[in-house]
Parts: structure tokens; C-alpha cells; sequence
């Protein structure tokens, strides 16, 4: 159960991670101030797909592995 929790901790240190997290923050801070520019919407929708798919990727591809491993 620690080597888990330890992975999962390393895997969100990882840079993609890092971004994405310092990214999030900053659209909050200027969410609250009311001051997001529309090139910055641009950039974060971006980058959040681009986290979103790949996690979603890296899912699918765990799935199709085990699915061909049990055949």
C-alpha cells in the first residue's frame, strides 16, 4: 500500500503534472479576479486536453494490454 501511494506521489511530480497543476492555480487566481484574457483560456484549454488525453490514453492502452494478455 506505501509503494502505491509513493508511485502515485511521484507520478504527480512528474513535469507534465507540475504544469498542469501551476497552470490550474493561476487560472483560479485570475478567475477570481475576474482578469482572464482570452489567449490565456487558448493555452490552458489546450494543455488540459493534452493532460486529460493522454492520462485517458495511457488508460485505454492498460485496458487493451490486459484484454490481449487474458486472450
Amino acid at each position: 500500500m506505501n509503494e502505491a501511494i509513493i508511485k502515485r506521489l511521484g507520478n504527480l511530480l512528474s513535469v507534465k503534472s507540475l504544469v498542469t497543476l501551476a497552470l490550474t492555480v493561476v487560472f483560479a487566481v485570475m478567475t477570481v479576479r475576474q482578469a482572464i484574457s482570452q489567449d490565456f483560456m487558448t493555452i490552458y484549454a489546450v494543455i488540459i486536453a493534452f493532460y486529460f488525453g493522454t492520462q485517458s490514453q495511457k488508460v485505454q492502452d492498460a485496458l487493451e494490454g490486459d484484454n490481449n494478455g487474458n486472450s
